[in-house]
């Protein structure tokens, strides 16, 4: 039997198709906008305008550093990346800055050993194992610790870090030092471990705090789930809430990380720099881009201010591909998709 098909006659009208899904969002979108209060629209355009001018900030700071950096390493008679020298005094200059690059990575992976482990055991405590009359002063103690000044820091480290590290660098030297990385000649310990502990010291609030607001956000209904099972509480922050995250303590750490790159002051306060590279943690040496930069640009000519602009644009991508890193990862979770957006 032939189906037949009836077709809309001459005159008839033929009803449109229903909206698509993201139809009905751009309308809904459009309404709320129409209906939005003077005052929300307001807001809009200056939270938009602050945006724009942010990236058009960051923008500038890069022209500049990228055309003074190019003045410098036009005139370098060594290479830039790799040389283990920095003397822009002399004709012709050679500067570079793998010594500096060095113990910028160096100070901040010791930093981050340190400091991580005990940012999320600290998080995990104020979450799920400290008293609630305990959980607002101790959060309001690392919140503190925050706030303190880098200066601070680095007098601290100065003044009472330093000289209570000879016990630590004996006893390292006695039991590792055939390694040759924990090896001590004597001597003030003001080395690259030092500034590593003191790093540690100062992104450990950082990291505590986010992480301890991502574990909040862990679903209640997966803890009781795993307490239903008969999981322990460590089996339900294994199986529930490390899981959860894990996403936002790694970005919590690539934000600590970020500090621990860029910080100038108390690493300046508390190491003995010298532009070598040393195999032993506990020699004095080293340096890194922040502290080299503080310490030269006061005496520098103008070349050599140019110079150190080349070390601070290296620093600067750096720092900004450590930052990309962690908002991608956020990202990745549909959990911290509207934070990351």
């Amino acid at each position: 039997m032939d189906t037949v098909t009836h077709q809309p006659q001459a005159g008839t009208l033929v009803p449109p198709p229903p909206p698509s899904a993201a139809e009905r969002k751009r309308a809904a979108r459009s309404a709320a906008r129409g209906a939005a209060h003077p005052g929300d629209r307001i807001f809009l355009g200056l939270s938009r305008g602050s945006g724009i001018l942010l990236l058009l900030i960051m923008a500038a700071i890069a022209v500049f550093l990228t055309y003074r950096a190019s003045l410098a390493i036009g005139r370098d008679h060594g290479n830039f990346l790799t040389t283990f020298e920095w003397n822009t005094h002399q004709d012709p200059p050679v500067f570079g800055i793998a010594v500096l690059a060095y113990g910028t990575v160096v100070s901040s992976v010791i930093a981050m050993v340190l400091a991580v482990p005990v940012a999320v055991a600290v998080a995990l405590f104020l979450t799920h194992y400290a008293p609630r009359r305990l959980r607002g002063p101790i959060a309001h103690v690392v919140d503190l610790l925050a706030a303190v000044p880098s200066i601070v820091y680095g007098l601290w480290g100065a003044l009472i870090l330093v000289p209570h590290l000879n016990g630590l660098f004996g006893w390292l030297d006695d039991h590792l030092g055939w390694t040759g990385i924990f090896s001590w000649e004597g001597g003030a310990p003001r080395s690259m471990l030092t500034v590593g502990i003191l790093l540690a010291i100062m992104i450990l609030p950082i990291v505590t705090n986010v992480s301890r607001e991502v574990f909040r956000q862990v679903p209640r209904t997966h803890e009781e789930a795993a307490l239903a099972l008969g999981a322990t509480r460590w089996e339900v922050i294994r199986m529930a809430v490390l899981p959860f995250g894990r996403s936002g303590v790694i970005s919590a750490s690539m934000l600590g990380l970020g500090r621990a790159l860029g910080e100038t002051m108390a690493v300046a306060t508390v190491l003995s720099p010298a532009f070598d590279i040393r195999a032993s943690l506990l020699d004095p040496g080293g340096g890194t881009f922040a502290q080299n930069i503080a310490s030269k640009f006061s005496e520098a000519t103008e070349f050599g201010r140019d110079a150190l602009i080349a070390s601070g644009l290296v620093l600067f991508v750096i720092t900004l591909l450590v930052n990309g890193a962690a908002r991608m990862i956020i990202a990745r979770r549909e959990e911290y998709a509207g934070a990351a957006a």
